[in-house]
């Protein structure tokens, strides 16, 4: 058959498209006040050439200065981009306002081809979205987050043990991150070593990573694309599509089956599914159905397991550049703990200094530093400028968090920093967990499973830069990969026990399992 009637289709959708584009962009610049500034584009592309190929914020933050605003405005092809780039415009607008910003765009690539519908991170405002918060909210506040400290603790404890003969650190750290997410939210237990829960999240999430990032594929701001044939040139994403389809359906389906086979032997453990489900099943009914507690479910393993692994990861990265930081956490530890014994949740208060590593861990390393964009469902004003409706918001987290007026030399590693924080500062902090109806529910359960995993570590290790073939250190990069989650490249370092008596803990750690 030939394909001459699929592509006439394809390029007269795709003209009709940009005539309406046209017209969408004529019927807003209607509007009275004017758009808020940003780079001059070109007919019908707008900015679609400007964009930035990889770390996206630190050029929307340079336009930002160079505009002297705190929001900037992007045109996509018609379609609106506006960049938050201080926390005060964060504020007012995802917080204060947050019955209009907290839609999410559409999101064609990672929804509607790689199939990521499930996750309510990724889902627009509305009932099914406010079901699965609900469902989040109840597992994952403050007090209910420290029911899965028994889980975050023998992860940590197992973690310790394996270090002396580790060869991949981050491989570790995954390992430790995925037993915990999987134990909280199925009841599985897992395997010390290749884990198929926790390769099967490695492989589903880091697609994810990619297509994330807003403006990585085209599809994004031309919807109509996703219409075009696999074997068309230049539609390389629709195969990248199709395969990573299958891994994130994979790590949707398996973990929760594997639950479901242990409910029906009668030897389910309790996890925030299994639960859920005796819930649904006792009559509970309202947000307890199946699909809500399959999707949260996946949704902390997804969301659960990287954030983890990627913090403590950069946390070593920043220690082993920084040795005497070790030596004053270890100090802490050894003055609570007198290293008769290892770190334990109820130490948190006093170990203020370990809190204060992971903090400045998580604002100089931005994990998500430009966080997932937002959607406005209004046209709203802001400083006298006209924010269109349908504009996609992206809030520039990782500017934030390098604010010289709140953070003096903001690109030095200082944990001091938030040892004498004001409020002012802790404000801004926030910025690393999101903004508004959308900021991560689960951040309370994901800071201490940080803290006690890296106390645990420091309590008993000397950490130190492995050694080259050359005789001399190997310093571990301080690059990472462009995506929706700074993620730190592998790199080798030792643990050596501080002593005899922190062997003996290792020793007694391990008796205890």
């Amino acid at each position: 058959m030939s394909n001459i009637p699929i592509l006439d289709g394809l390029f007269v959708g795709f003209a009709l498209f940009l005539v309406y584009r046209l017209y969408q962009k004529r019927s807003n610049s209607q509007g009275h006040l004017p758009l808020p500034p940003g780079p001059k584009g070109v007919p019908l592309a707008g900015n679609l050439w400007d964009m930035p190929v990889g770390y996206e914020w630190e050029t929307y933050h340079k336009w930002c200065k160079e505009f002297d605003t705190d929001v900037l405005y992007l045109n996509l092809a018609g379609s609106s981009i506006i960049v938050i780039d201080t926390y005060e415009a964060a504020i007012e607008l995802l917080d204060r306002r947050s019955s209009a910003y907290s839609g999410r765009p559409r999101m064609t690539m990672v929804n509607e081809l790689m199939g990521w519908e499930f996750d309510f991170a990724f889902m627009d405002y509305g009932d099914r979205w406010r079901q699965h918060r609900k469902l989040m909210h109840q597992a994952f506040h403050p007090t209910a987050s420290e029911n899965y400290h028994p889980q975050q603790l023998r992860a940590a404890r197992r973690l310790i043990q394996r270090l002396p003969t580790a060869d991949d650190f981050i491989a570790e750290l995954r390992q430790m991150a995925g037993e915990t997410i999987i134990s909280i939210a199925y009841g599985l237990d897992t395997q010390p070593k290749n884990d198929p829960y926790v390769e099967t999240a490695e492989k589903g999430v880091h697609p994810l990573l990619e297509a994330g990032v807003p403006g990585a594929f085209l599809v994004d701001s031309l919807p109509v694309l996703k219409y075009v044939p696999e074997w068309f040139p230049g539609a390389s994403f629709k195969r990248k599509a199709k395969e990573w389809r299958l891994l994130a359906l994979d790590m949707f389906n398996r973990p929760f089956e594997a639950m479901l086979r242990e409910v029906e032997r009668g030897t389910a453990k309790g996890s925030f599914a299994s639960d859920g489900l005796q819930k649904m099943k006792s009559g509970l009914g309202g947000v307890y159905t199946e699909e809500n507690i399959k999707s949260v479910a996946s949704t902390m393993y997804q969301a659960g397991s990287d954030t983890t692994v990627a913090t403590l990861g950069f946390c070593v990265i920043s220690l082993l550049a920084n040795p005497s930081l070790i030596k004053r956490a270890q100090d802490e530890i050894d003055s609570v703990t007198d290293g008769a014994r290892l770190p334990d949740f109820g130490d948190e208060e006093s170990f203020p200094f370990i809190s204060a590593l992971v903090k400045e861990t998580l604002r100089y390393w931005s994990l998500a530093p430009i966080a997932v964009p937002h959607l406005l469902n209004i046209e709203d004003e802001y400083k006298g400028y006209r924010l269109p409706a349908g504009s996609v918001i992206v809030p520039n987290a990782w500017a934030m968090l390098h604010n010289e007026v709140v953070y003096s030399d903001p690109f030095t590693f200082n944990p001091d920093r938030f040892l004498d924080s004001d409020k002012t500062m802790e404000n801004h902090f926030n910025a690393a967990w999101g903004f508004g109806r959308r900021i991560c529910p689960g951040r309370f359960m994901g800071f201490a499973s940080v803290w006690i995993t890296l106390a645990s570590i420091l309590a008993v290790y000397d950490i130190e830069k492995d050694i080259g073939p050359d005789g001399k250190p190997i310093e571990p990069s301080h690059e990472y990969r462009s995506s929706i989650l700074a993620f730190p490249q592998r790199y080798p370092c030792k643990f050596i026990p501080r002593s005899n008596t922190a062997k003996q803990l290792l020793l007694l750690s391990h008796d205890a399992e």
